[in-house]
C-alpha cells in the first residue's frame, strides 16, 4: 500500500460486496475509515453473554462448544433440520439450520466458536436459527507416536492457553454484519497495511511510550494478551486527542491573530456609573470574571470566551457590564436569546437594572420576529444609525433587515441553543471581527470544556447572588409512596395561598403524544390500572391540566398551559399575564427550561423526572428561589428505589451544585451525547477517545500540541491530512466560527 494507505477505498481492498456492506452498516469507506471503528468492547472465552441469562429476540454474540449434532425429518413440509446444541459451560442453547445438511460436517461435537444471531424460542427452549458463527482453529489431532503426542500435547495446552488469554474484540451488530465478519475484513486490511506516516513527533512518542501507529491498530483489533491491548488503546486514544487538540489550539491562535477594535475601559463612564447605582454589591466572581473581560474588550484582537454559571449567578449583568464598556466607545453591543420569552425578559431585566438615564443614552431595542411591522421598522432604524447602542433580540437579529453601524460585541445567550451558522452571521454583521461573549447555565466539565470548548477561554461563577435562596427539593417517590401525589397539589396550593405562584412540568403536551391515555381520577390515580401513583400512563401537560381542574385543592387556581405547539403570541400572552400574576400556575413542557425568570414562583413539580436528564432537572428548578422566598421542587416518579434512575433523581435532588451535577451528568451520559450536540455545531464523533475517562490522556495531549504549535514548524503531511479527516467540513465551520 501506498504512503496515504488509509485513504484507499475499501473495495480496492475487499472487494465491491463487502465493501457495500461495510458502509452501510457503520458510514465507512476507506482503510481508516474501518480501522478507526474500533471494537464496542472486548471479551475473553466465556466472559460474553452467559447463554442462561439470554432472552428470547436479543441479538447476541457468544463464545461456545458444540455438544452434540443430529438431524431430523421436518413434520409440516419436505426436508430436513440441522440442529446442534452447544454450551459455554453455564447453560445450553441449541443451533437449528434447515435444509443445510453440511452443517452436521462442521459442527462436530468439540468445536468452538464464535455464533451470532437473534434468540427465539421454540417449545419452551431457547434457539439460534441460521446463526452466523465462526469456528476457532482446532487443536492438533492425537497421533500413535508417543513422543510426537507429548509434543502436540504441550502445543494444544499453549494453544488453549492463549486461546483463553487473547481478548476477542467485539465489534457493532447488525443482523446482516455480525462482529466476527467485521474482525474478518478487518484482519484482510491489517494483513496487507504497510508501515504508516506518524502523526506524533518521535520524542513525544517516547516520553509517553506510545506504539507507533501501525503497531497501535494492530493491537487494538488482534490484540494477543491484555498488556498489549492496553498499549495499543492508549495510543490511539493519544493519537485522536492529540489531532483534536492541535486543530483547536491552531485555530485559537489564528482568532487571537485576527483584527478587532479596542474599546479599554473609561474612567467614570457608564459601567462605573452603573455599578455606583446598583442596589446590590458584585459578587468576588463577578468582579474577578468583568476584570478579565474588560482587559480582553481592551485589546485589539478579539475576545473569545465563554462563560458558564449557576441560574441565577448573574451572567446577564456580568454581560451588561461588557456590553456598557463598548457602549463607552461608541460601539454597539447584540445579546441574542433563543427565545421571544426570554429576549424580552433580558430587556425587561436590563431595564431594571440601568435605570432611566443610562437607558436613555443607550435606546435599547428589541428585535424580534413577532414585532409589529412598524415597531420592527422603528427599531431597525435605530440600530442602522447607530443611535441605539444595546440591542436585544432573537433569530431576527440575523435577517438581512437588521443592519448594525458598529457592532462590537456579540453576546449569545444559552449558546448551546444557536447553530454554528447561526452565530456566525450575526458577528458577520460587524464591521471588523466583534469580541464574543457566550453564556450558558449548564456548567461544562473540564474535559468536556477541553475537547469541544478547546479553542475558547473560559470563566466560571460559583457564586450565587446575595439573597438568592437554596431550592428545597425532594423525590416523590409513586412506586413506593402513592399516596404521596395527594401531598404534591395541596403543597403547590399552599404556595398560592401565600401568594406565590408555581410551575408543573410535564413531558408530553396531550394524551395522543403520550400513546397510552387512560382514565384519570381527580388525584390523578389511573382508575383504569387501579394502582394508585402506579399509572402506565405518563404525564401530559393536559393530563395535569385535567387533574387540577377535579382536585378540591386545586380547582380554584388561575391555571394556563405553556408549550412548543401554541403561537408565538399566545405563549407570549401565557408569560405576560403570569409574570403580572394573573396566573397562579403555568404548566408546562420544557419551554420554561431556560430564560424565564420570575422571583414571585416558589414551586417547581416534574412530572416523570426519569423522562429528564440531569441537566434538564436542575435548570427546570433554577425557574424557582429566584426571590425573596423560600422555593421548593418536587420531582415525581415511579422509578423504583435502587434503579439507576432513580439514583440520578436522588442525586440532583440532593445537592444544587450546578458543577457537581455536571460531572455526575457527564458520567451518566453516552459519549455520543455529550459531544453530538448537533445545534452548538458537533464534532465529529470521537471513536477512541472518551472524555468521560480520559482527562489525563486528553490533558497530556493538549501540552505536547500546544509544545509543537509553539515550535512555529510546520505541521507534517500525515498530522494535516489526519486533522482534515477527523474535522468534517461542519466541524471546521464551528472551529473558525467560535
Amino acid at each position: 500500500m501506498p504512503a496515504d494507505a488509509l485513504e484507499i477505498p475499501l473495495e480496492r481492498v475487499l472487494g465491491a460486496k463487502t465493501a457495500r456492506a461495510l458502509t452501510r452498516a457503520y458510514a465507512v469507506r476507506t482503510v481508516g475509515d474501518l480501522l478507526s471503528l474500533f471494537p464496542r468492547r472486548y471479551a475473553h472465552r466465556g466472559e460474553l453473554t452467559p447463554i442462561r441469562l439470554l432472552h428470547p429476540s436479543e441479538q447476541v454474540t457468544i463464545v461456545a462448544e458444540v455438544v452434540e449434532t443430529r438431524e431430523r425429518e421436518m413434520r409440516a413440509r419436505h426436508g430436513k433440520i440441522t440442529e446442534a446444541r452447544i454450551t459455554d459451560g453455564h447453560g445450553f442453547l441449541t443451533l437449528t439450520f434447515f435444509n443445510q445438511p453440511w452443517r452436521t460436517a462442521e459442527l462436530q461435537p468439540g468445536a468452538r466458536g464464535v455464533f451470532s444471531g437473534r434468540i427465539g424460542e421454540y417449545r419452551g427452549s431457547l434457539q439460534l436459527a441460521h446463526p452466523d458463527y465462526e469456528l476457532f482453529a482446532a487443536e492438533p489431532a492425537d497421533t500413535a507416536d508417543a513422543a510426537e503426542a507429548s509434543t502436540i500435547d504441550e502445543a494444544a495446552e499453549d494453544q488453549a492457553d492463549a486461546w483463553a488469554r487473547q481478548p476477542l474484540p467485539i465489534y457493532p451488530a447488525t443482523s446482516t454484519l455480525p462482529s466476527w465478519k467485521t474482525a474478518n475484513s478487518i484482519a484482510v486490511v491489517l494483513e496487507g497495511l504497510a508501515d504508516l506516516p506518524e502523526l506524533l513527533p518521535d520524542d513525544v512518542r517516547r516520553r509517553h511510550r506510545l506504539l507507533d501507529r501501525r503497531a497501535a491498530f494492530e493491537a487494538v483489533h488482534r490484540p494477543k494478551d491484555d498488556g498489549q491491548l492496553r498499549r495499543g488503546l492508549r495510543a490511539v486514544r493519544f493519537e485522536e486527542a492529540y489531532v483534536l487538540q492541535t486543530a483547536l489550539l491552531r485555530q485559537r491562535a489564528e482568532l487571537e491573530a485576527q483584527h478587532a477594535e479596542a474599546f479599554p475601559h473609561l474612567p467614570g463612564g457608564m459601567v462605573d456609573e452603573l455599578d455606583e447605582h446598583l442596589p446590590f454589591d458584585l459578587t468576588a466572581g463577578q468582579r474577578d470574571v468583568g476584570e478579565t473581560i474588560s482587559a480582553e474588550l481592551s485589546q485589539a484582537s478579539p475576545m473569545n470566551r465563554l462563560l458558564q454559571g449557576e441560574v441565577g449567578s448573574g451572567k446577564t449583568l456580568v454581560a451588561l457590564r461588557a456590553m456598557l464598556q463598548v457602549a463607552d466607545g461608541a460601539g454597539q453591543a447584540a445579546l441574542i436569546a433563543p427565545t421571544e420569552v426570554l429576549a424580552t425578559q433580558h430587556l425587561a431585566s436590563l431595564h431594571g437594572m440601568l435605570g432611566h438615564d443610562l437607558w436613555q443614552r443607550l435606546m435599547p431595542q428589541l428585535i424580534t420576529g413577532s414585532l409589529p411591522a412598524a415597531q420592527r421598522r422603528h427599531a431597525a432604524l435605530a440600530v442602522a444609525s447607530g443611535r441605539s447602542r444595546l440591542i436585544v433580540g432573537t433569530h431576527a437579529l440575523l435577517s438581512d433587515s437588521t443592519q448594525f453601524e458598529n457592532l462590537a460585541l456579540v453576546v449569545v445567550d444559552e449558546q448551546h441553543r444557536f447553530g454554528v451558522e447561526q452565530r456566525e452571521a450575526l458577528k458577520a454583521k460587524g464591521v471588523q471581527h466583534p469580541h464574543v461573549l457566550m453564556l450558558t447555565a449548564t456548567p461544562i466539565p473540564r474535559t468536556v470544556a477541553m475537547t469541544v470548548f478547546g479553542d475558547l477561554d473560559i470563566s466560571s461563577l460559583h457564586e450565587l447572588p446575595a439573597g438568592r435562596r437554596p431550592v428545597a427539593s425532594f423525590v416523590v417517590p409513586l412506586s413506593e409512596k402513592p399516596a404521596w401525589i395527594e401531598r404534591v397539589w395541596q403543597r403547590l396550593a399552599e404556595e398560592v395561598e401565600k401568594g406565590r405562584q408555581g410551575y408543573i412540568v410535564a413531558p408530553f403536551i396531550d394524551d395522543a403524544e403520550v400513546g397510552t391515555a387512560g382514565a384519570t381520577s381527580a388525584s390523578g390515580v389511573d382508575t383504569a390500572i387501579g394502582a394508585p401513583g402506579m399509572s402506565a400512563q405518563r404525564w401530559s401537560v393536559d393530563r395535569v391540566l385535567r387533574v387540577l381542574a377535579d382536585h378540591p385543592a386545586t380547582r380554584h387556581l388561575r391555571v394556563a398551559a405553556l408549550h412548543g405547539r401554541m403561537k408565538p403570541e399566545e405563549r407570549e400572552q401565557v408569560m405576560r399575564d403570569y409574570v403580572e400574576r394573573r396566573l397562579d400556575v403555568l404548566v408546562a413542557t420544557t419551554v420554561i427550561e431556560v430564560g424565564v425568570n420570575v422571583p414571585n414562583a416558589s414551586a417547581m413539580v416534574v412530572f416523570d423526572a426519569d423522562r429528564f436528564g440531569v441537566a434538564q432537572l436542575h435548570q427546570l428548578r433554577g425557574r424557582v428561589g429566584r426571590g425573596e422566598h423560600p422555593s421548593l421542587a418536587l420531582f415525581v416518579t415511579t422509578a423504583a428505589e435502587g434503579t439507576p434512575t432513580r439514583a440520578r433523581i436522588d442525586a440532583v435532588a440532593n445537592t444544587t451544585d450546578g458543577f457537581e451535577l455536571a460531572e455526575l451528568d457527564l458520567s451518566l451520559r453516552r459519549e455520543g451525547d455529550v459531544l453530538g450536540a448537533t445545534q452548538s455545531g458537533s464534532r465529529s464523533q470521537l471513536r477512541a477517545l472518551q472524555v468521560t475517562r480520559d482527562a489525563k490522556i486528553i490533558e497530556q495531549a493538549r501540552e505536547a500540541a500546544h509544545e509543537q504549535l509553539q515550535a512555529g514548524e510546520p505541521l507534517p503531511d500525515a498530522l494535516e491530512r489526519a486533522i482534515r479527516a477527523a474535522v468534517t467540513e461542519t466541524d471546521e465551520h464551528y472551529l473558525s466560527a467560535s
